[in-house]
């Protein structure tokens, strides 16, 4: 009896979101950004601030990018110039380009995703409020799925939003693809997605899918992540992402939030 006593002291802990704000998912330090304004940094310098290559320098201003993609969270370029990077706030980082992991964001990179909302949201109109995702590990290190598990706890209790996960891709909506594409899931994932029913999303979750990470370009895996094996719709950056981000992409998924975070229907 003790978890009923438990259950009247706590009450619900079920989050509010995406209906309403979680003070949790906005602290949350998700990503890497780039100060405005920041100061110089060398080429030479971007390489050594970076394991994976995530950071690169224009060789003449020496503007910094940060390719989320790649990025694995060290923390190694925010301790080491603290005036150029800090760590990005919000669990709402899914994109729907590869290219808009890339920051600060081309410009050119805000007009392409324009036709990618359009596509994503003639597709995703067959969706109803039951969607059914099926995960599949491609070569993931395991930390992703901790996270991923973690979405049916009493916490975040994806069940309340009528998303269910399905050990078979013939009942599945969603395919949520973790790891850095091992060379051995090549073809399983393949029969996997000519498996799933259509309209398919699939999405990118977790650096090692984006952009390979640690793993990248190695015997063992493709490089570049998934995106050699398989269309990608919506990329979720993060080693791991957390709860919130994985939450988020999916409801982009599902056509009920925009990029913008707000909701387009209950």
């Amino acid at each position: 009896m003790p978890w009923f006593w438990r259950g009247l002291r706590e009450g619900v802990v079920t989050t509010r979101y995406p209906g309403r704000p979680d003070p949790y998912a906005h602290a949350l330090p998700a990503a890497i950004s780039v100060r405005t304004g920041a100061s110089p940094v060398t080429p030479a310098e971007a390489r050594e601030l970076c394991p994976t290559g995530a950071i690169t320098a224009d060789p003449h201003s020496g503007a910094a990018r940060v390719d989320r993609g790649r990025c694995i969270l060290c923390g190694r370029c925010t301790r080491s110039r603290p005036d150029v990077f800090t760590a990005g706030y919000g669990a709402e980082t899914a994109v729907l380009a590869r290219s808009a992991l890339v920051v600060p964001r081309l410009e050119e990179t805000d007009e392409a995703l324009t036709g990618l909302r359009r596509e994503l949201a003639r597709r995703t109109e067959a969706f109803r409020r039951s969607l059914h995702i099926r995960h599949v590990d491609a070569g993931s290190d395991g930390s992703e799925e901790w996270e991923i598990a973690a979405l049916l706890n009493p916490v975040y209790d994806i069940h309340r939003l009528g998303l269910f996960f399905t050990a078979s891709p013939r009942h599945a909506d969603v395919l949520l693809v973790t790891g850095a594409g091992a060379r051995g899931m090549a073809a399983p994932l393949r029969r996997t997605v000519e498996a799933t029913a259509r309209p398919v999303v699939v999405i990118a979750a977790g650096t090692d899918a984006c952009g390979g990470g640690l793993f990248d370009g190695s015997y063992a895996t493709h490089e570049g992540g998934i995106a050699a094996m398989t269309g990608v719709d919506i990329w979720v950056p993060g080693s791991p992402p957390g709860p919130f981000s994985l939450l988020h992409a999916l409801l982009l998924a599902t056509g009920r939030l925009t990029l913008a975070g707000k909701a387009t229907r209950a």
